[in-house]
Formats: structure tokens, sequence, C-alpha cells
């Protein structure tokens, strides 16, 4: 019978590979190593405003109590970066907006469990037509309380990098995840070795310090966490650092050493939109909701909301230099703003020495 299994899974490699994935790997369930470090976080508060992490309790590190009759675990690998004006032009230009090349092109969760739904019923089918055995699954990419990285890192994919990022050996860390908990006792693949060695680029270079320690993250000091999933004021001590990066944060993996074998990415959906990789703060501050809402239609960026896309736009701006048309775009915002956006804007017209009583 075993035979059948390692058929299967080298199929399912190749299926995944013709639905446009980097890499398919396999893992099995048991992340009982994780559970300690994880609550030791949430102990001392790193989950900063994520308060879905505590609620998840114990599903995240035992996938058979958020999917029952899980055993294995198939990671997706995808490539996201796509042809685009290159980074560090754009974060040293104070005028432009710097989005997170992940965020470029379409929402990834989309494309990816779309992807792998696809790779599902194919399985399915195959199991059903050829075993007559009931294959249940449930498929997630950055949706779940899912250890996404351990269970990347199991399955052979790549290993945890000391910014807690996965990379791979051979193309870097520019790529999405995603899983499909399953029933079927598919033959599980090695772990790869960890090969950051003694260098600590990522930790050197992050803005606010966040990366505390090697493989140590404080998601509250963290600009990618600060820009999306803090929904209130981000508070002062950060804004400097900042800069004009108005959703997410690359830098850790811009300085990565091994990203130098970063892919740019095969899939279409990843190509650069409404040419989010050369903007303009003041282009992006002008649009009314319904033109933010029409141009971020089907892509992550949406989820954030109109608020907090000004509310960090009103960062940038106060961290560019000084002209007429900013202190002016920023004054106009000020007169209908939220008492969120009110607080930025107002930190903003102080670093141009505007005052508003």
């Amino acid at each position: 019978m075993a035979h059948i299994w390692d058929q299967l899974a080298l199929q399912i490699k190749d299926w995944g590979r013709e639905l446009g994935f980097d890499q398919i790997g396999i893992a099995d369930i048991d992340l009982g190593h994780t559970k300690e470090p994880y609550l030791e976080w949430i102990k001392l508060g790193f989950h900063g405003e994520m308060h879905y992490m505590v609620k998840h309790g114990s599903r995240r590190y035992k996938p058979e109590e958020l999917v029952p009759h899980t055993i294995r675990v198939i990671t997706a690998r995808l490539n996201y970066m796509p042809h685009a004006k290159d980074a560090s032009i754009i974060l040293q230009d104070n005028q432009k907006a710097f989005i997170s090349r992940y965020a470029l092109g379409r929402d990834y969760h989309k494309v990816i469990r779309s992807k792998l739904k696809k790779l599902s019923d194919k399985i399915e089918k195959e199991v059903h037509q050829t075993l007559d055995q009931k294959v249940e699954f449930r498929v997630f990419t950055d949706s779940a309380p899912v250890m996404e990285v351990e269970l990347a890192a199991k399955s052979g994919i790549g290993w945890r990098g000391k910014h807690t990022l996965l990379i791979n050996k051979e193309q870097g860390s520019w790529f999405f995840l995603g899983e499909i908990y399953i029933n079927l006792p598919l033959p599980i693949d090695k772990k790869v070795e960890n090969h950051c060695g003694t260098c600590t680029s990522c930790m050197d270079v992050c803005p606010t310090q966040a990366i505390i320690g090697p493989y140590q993250l404080d998601a509250r000091k963290c600009i990618s966490y600060l820009t999306i999933e803090h929904a209130s004021s981000i508070p002062e001590v950060y804004r400097k650092q900042i800069g004009n990066r108005v959703y997410g944060c690359d830098d850790c993996q811009l300085y990565c050493p091994w990203n130098k074998f970063g892919q740019t990415t095969k899939e279409d959906d990843f190509k650069v939109r409404h040419g989010l990789d050369d903007i303009e703060l003041i282009t992006c501050f002008s649009w009314s909701e319904q033109e933010f809402e029409e141009r971020m239609q089907d892509s992550a960026i949406l989820r954030i909301g109109y608020q907090r896309w000004l509310r960090n736009i009103a960062i940038g701006l106060g961290n560019a230099k000084t002209s007429d048309a900013i202190v002016s775009i920023l004054k106009k915002r000020l007169v209908d703003a939220s008492p969120l956006l009110e607080e930025h804007i107002t930190w903003a017209l102080e670093q141009h020495k505007i005052h508003m009583h």
C-alpha cells in the first residue's frame, strides 16, 4: 500500500507545478515543539492588537483540532516578486509611497486558495478512483490559526530565518505559502538545514528594531504590523522610522543575502497594478473613498480600509520634504477628518512646523 501513497505524493507535486506553484512539500502534524515558544510570545504581549491569536488557543499548534482527521499537511510555495520599480529607489524618495512588494498585484488569498482548491479536487478524484477512499481536506492561506512557516519548514520548503519568515536556499523569501490539511497517510518530506549562520542583516536593518533577537519578533514595533494589522493610533515613537512605508515593510527581506537568489513570479495575477510600485504620496492621499475602493478592488490593501490607508499616508507626508503642496493637501484633509486621521494629520503638519490651533 505504501507505494500507492508514494506515487500519489509524486503526482501531487507534479500537479502543483502544473497549477503554477513553485514547490510542494508534505509534513506530519506534530507541532508540539512550538507550543511553549508560542505561549511565551503571547504572554509577552508581542502579538499587539492581534487578539485572534489568543482566541484560537491550541488549534494553532494542534492541526487535528482545527480540522478533525487531519494527519498530513501539504504545503505550497508561490513566488510573488513582480517586475517592479526598484524598492530602494522608492524608499529613498520621500515624495513616493512605498508599498510592500507582495501587495502590488492581486490579493494573494484569492489566487492561492483557488489553486489549492484545484489541487485538492485532483487529489480527491484520484483517491476516489484508485482507492475508493473518502478524502477530507481543507485549504488555507494566511487565513486561520495555521503555523504556516513551521509547517513549511517541516515539509522541506525552507528554514525559518531570523526575521521569522521562511527562506528557501534556491529562491530566497519572496513567496507566499498555502496549506492543505488532509486525512491521507502521504510520505513526509525531510526538513532542510538552517543556513542563516551568523548573519544578522535582517535584525540590523529593521527600522524599528522589531526583531528583538534571532527568530523573535515583537509585532508591536513591526512596520508591517503597524500599517496593516494595527487599527488604532500608530505610536508616535515609530512614526519617523516608518518613513514613506504606507503598507507593510520589506526591509528585512531586501537586505537578506539569500534574496539575491529571489525569482520574479510567473503568476500574471501578481503583476503590478495601478502603478503602485511608483506612486506619489500626494496622489494616494487625494483619492476619495470610492476611488480607493475602485483601485484596490481585488487587492490585499483593501482590507485595511480607507481610514487606515489615509492614516498611513499622513505619516508618510509628515516625513516628506516640506512643500506647499504637501501642507495644502494635509490642511484640506483636516476639515472633515475622523478623530484617528485628525491626530495623524496634525502630527504630520507639526513636522512641517505648522501648528493647528
